[in-house]
């Protein structure tokens, strides 16, 4: 964007936006005093915490607060000469699509599952454009062609389930740009997909831009992506604007501490210098391979490859990285070896031990020693029941005395920086990132001597990230527990692992230090998932980039 910006290249503009909560006794601001403007042609990249006000902020834009529960009580958000926050559902709703539009983080949630997805956007334009079906089609189909979907044709008479993670964000992404919006608003459009694909869907919205014109809005809270495509920053906390300018100031002057510190917590896809121990090993994978089948209703039974060949060692006070796309595999491996998925060919040895497919047939004092601490710590956790039922849940159910139990949890939880005054409240009583480290304590209070970590972080914000990775190190320290750590994202691996193990459509294709994998990769796989890291050529940390070595 031009830096020379003018009242008259101003798209949106949002004055004093104030909502707060509905309630006639005790109503609580959300945001408070809320001003931005957003100009023609540009990303403006609103960047802040779980409950900065971040998604608030566009829901109060679209019209999309729920009424029972939030409300505009002061500002304006003038869009197209029109104010917004006084105009009525009506109004707001003939804008949407037409002036505005939003794109949504989770795809699946945002479109039908029972409607063809050509007829999804199709229905867009018939409710405002007076156009013939047959024109409305080929509209469709060349927007199809725009998010570089496949086969048009055959994508148009898709359901939603046929389609990849990627190709459903780019169904909705073309729902909104179809009538060629002077808006766009992407609330966190990237956070749920692997690395190449959120690459490909970053650079996708960059040349629909350039094509259509289109403003955007860019909310995330990963400063990784908002160094690939910003040309503006927002920061905001607690409904409050923290900091705003270029994405160069913010990123390389900021002056906000709580900035330095969202900015200073991206990960690096640099790893640290690599530390030298020799252990006793504690799980050994060998040739495991497993086959997911599907019997149709007539003809032969078909089988589909999750896992093919896999060899792997991992070591005490070792952290094991497996990274890899959605479908390579890392979630099938930790199924398989904590006994949740059976039918697999091969060995799993825990020390000498060789292990049974299925957890069930597995000895009491095994299942103890394998934990796994999943992604979405909200849906691990009982919400009926007090963390302290849910921590001593495992001691008592293999046999230690409820008293004895509670003092053992309370003690854990210093471990993992909370106290015992938690265990009386509900896991909605909790953020996110509390309810993780709740998660990783009812894990080794178990003491166990692996523990498996299915993408445990990827659903958390930056800050919140860094604090359970070094939480992870600190237990790794103090119990000397392996962990088979299981993530998308390289950089994450690069900062925590000891050895990182990349996956590919089930098979291992490459393994080795940090150092060896990410400084010197073999394979053209690794080498683009090193490339599609978001941010990968600025060191964070520094608030700088990095200088390319010379040829």
């Amino acid at each position: 964007m031009n830096s020379t910006t003018n009242n008259a290249d101003v798209v949106l503009s949002v004055r004093d936006l104030c909502v707060e909560t509905v309630s006639k006794s005790d109503p609580k601001p959300i945001l408070k005093s809320v001003s931005f403007d957003v100009y023609a042609s540009e990303t403006l990249c609103i960047v802040g915490e779980s409950g900065s006000g971040k998604s608030v902020t566009a829901f109060a834009i679209m019209g999309l607060l729920p009424p029972d529960a939030l409300r505009i009580t002061g500002g304006t958000i003038s869009l197209n000469n029109k104010n917004l926050a006084d105009s009525s559902y009506g109004e707001i709703l003939a804008l949407r699509a037409t002036t505005m539009s939003m794109v949504f983080q989770e795809p699946m949630t945002a479109l039908n599952p029972v409607q063809r997805v050509g007829e999804q956007i199709d229905e867009v334009i018939r409710i405002h454009r007076n156009m013939p079906a047959a024109q409305r089609k080929q509209m469709v189909l060349k927007m199809l062609g725009e998010v570089d979907l496949p086969d048009p044709p055959r994508i148009y008479e898709s359901y939603p389930h046929e389609l990849s993670g990627g190709q459903r964000q780019r169904i909705v992404i073309a729902i909104a740009l179809i009538l060629e919006p002077k808006l766009l608003i992407a609330d966190e459009p990237t956070t749920a997909l692997d690395v190449t694909t959120q690459k490909q869907i970053l650079y996708l919205m960059k040349q629909l831009q350039k094509l259509h014109g289109t403003s955007v809005i860019f909310i995330t809270h990963d400063f990784g992506v908002v160094a690939e495509i910003a040309d503006r920053i927002l920061v905001m906390r607690n409904g409050v604007k923290v900091e705003e300018g270029t994405r160069t100031q913010i990123l390389r002057a900021p002056v906000d501490a709580y900035t330095k510190e969202l900015i200073s917590s991206v990960p690096s896809i640099h790893p640290p210098e690599a530390k030298h121990a020799k252990r006793e090993p504690v799980l050994a994978v060998r040739n495991l391979s497993k086959t997911y089948g599907r019997k149709p209703l007539f003809g032969k039974a078909r089988g589909v490859a999750a896992l093919s060949d896999i060899n792997l060692d991992v070591h005490k006070d070792e952290v094991v990285g497996i990274v890899g796309e959605s479908g390579s595999g890392k979630s099938t491996l930790a199924r398989c070896v904590i006994g949740l998925a059976a039918g697999w060919e091969g060995d799993i040895l825990l020390g000498s031990r060789p292990l049974e497919p299925h957890s069930r047939d597995r000895p009491q004092d095994i299942k103890k020693r394998i934990q796994i601490v999943f992604q979405d710590p909200y849906r691990s956790l009982n919400p009926r029941r007090r963390i302290a039922a849910s921590l001593m849940e495992g001691l008592v159910n293999f046999g230690m005395p409820a008293k004895q139990a509670l003092e053992k949890v309370a003690d854990v939880l210093s471990i993992v920086g909370l106290d015992a005054s938690v265990l009386d409240r509900y896991p909605h009583q909790f953020s996110g990132g509390q309810r993780q480290r709740l998660c990783l304590a009812r894990a080794i209070v178990m003491e166990p001597e692996i523990l498996i970590a299915d993408e445990a972080v990827s659903a958390l914000d930056v800050t919140v990230q860094g604090q359970v990775l070094e939480l992870l190190a600190d237990i790794k320290r103090r119990t000397q527990v392996a962990i088979l750590f299981i993530t998308h994202d390289l950089r994450v691996a690069a900062q925590i692992s000891d050895k990182i193990i990349v996956m590919q459509k089930g098979r291992i294709v490459e393994q080795g230090t940090p150092q060896e994998v990410i400084s010197a990769p073999r394979e053209a796989y690794t080498k683009e998932l090193i490339n599609s890291a978001p941010g990968s050529n600025w060191d964070f940390k520094h608030f700088r980039e990095f200088v390319p070595s010379p040829a």
